[in-house]
């Protein structure tokens, strides 16, 4: 659906997922987005493991875009999220996938879940959204 391949654009191509977190696939579909990031040390802290920042923006950006896949006009908004690490990674390529699970005319809740290439789930979250007044254009990379 070209909804959903404009969403990938617009994700891949922004400037945090250029310049900053790499990511190396993504693919959204009714109520469901899943986005993998191979490893690099560059997202470590001391002990040589995953920042929790790497964990927060892959399950709220899975959750994010499984809510922005139903949401065809307007950009959708984190209210809140929340995130339990469960294990550290190190080496190889992470899954997110996001879902959502409750939808309104004002909230959205989607949930997520963190995978290592092995399966094993490493962290999972949950978040609220909300639809915003900024429509789906160009001006953003939603082309």
């Amino acid at each position: 659906m070209e909804h959903y391949q404009k969403l990938v654009r617009m994700y891949l191509t922004s400037n945090m997922n250029t310049q900053l977190y790499e990511s190396t696939e993504m693919m959204v579909e009714d109520e469901k987005a899943i986005i993998k990031m191979t490893i690099d040390p560059k997202y470590f802290h001391a002990l040589g493991a995953i920042h929790g920042s790497v964990y927060f923006k892959l399950l709220d950006d899975a959750a994010f875009f499984a809510v922005n896949s139903i949401v065809k006009d307007a950009f959708v908004l984190t209210t809140s999220f929340n995130i339990n690490i469960i294990r550290p990674v190190s080496k190889g390529v992470i899954t997110a996938t996001g879902t959502l699970k409750f939808k309104s005319r004002n909230l959205f809740v989607a949930e997520s879940i963190l995978v290592d290439e092995k399966g094993r789930e490493i962290a999972f979250g949950t978040g609220n959204f909300a639809k915003s007044k900024i429509p789906l254009t160009e001006e953003i990379g939603y082309k």
